[in-house]
């Protein structure tokens, strides 16, 4: 089922993440600079792990894993997170845990485009990418 998820994806759509952002405590600035960038992300696996490269004139990140097992993840806003990523039913699901708190990453796919729910407290947001 990841094999769906494998492909180079371009930012359409958000809603509330800036509001996100705030909750996670993300600096004015670069919430401004978050809420214009149109990110590409780029799915693929390599060998038993999976790599998401996220690419923007903001910044560049890339994490690599193996489904299920914890790894150590800087995220754009410079958090440093414990992070883990399964696969449940045909859903991709990543939980950063740091500082005592957690976020939770829902990426699915609903016609033809990935759909990124994140939801930190009770804040939710919705990022959705279609294949570039």
């Amino acid at each position: 089922m990841v094999d769906a998820f494998c492909a180079t994806w371009k930012l359409v759509d958000s809603e509330n993440f800036d509001d996100y952002m705030k909750a996670l405590g993300v600096s004015f600035a670069t919430r401004q600079v978050g809420n214009v960038t149109k990110p590409t992300v780029i799915i693929s696996q390599e060998g038993d792990k999976l790599v998401v490269r996220t690419q923007s004139t903001f910044k560049n990140t890339e994490i690599s894993f193996k489904l299920g097992d914890e790894f150590d993840e800087t995220t754009a806003d410079d958090r440093n997170c414990k992070s883990i990523v399964t696969l449940d039913g045909d859903k991709l699901v990543q939980v950063q845990k740091w500082d005592g708190k957690e976020t939770k990453f829902i990426r699915e796919i609903k016609d033809g485009k990935m759909v990124m729910n994140l939801t930190f407290e009770d804040i939710h947001a919705v990022r959705t990418y279609e294949k570039a």
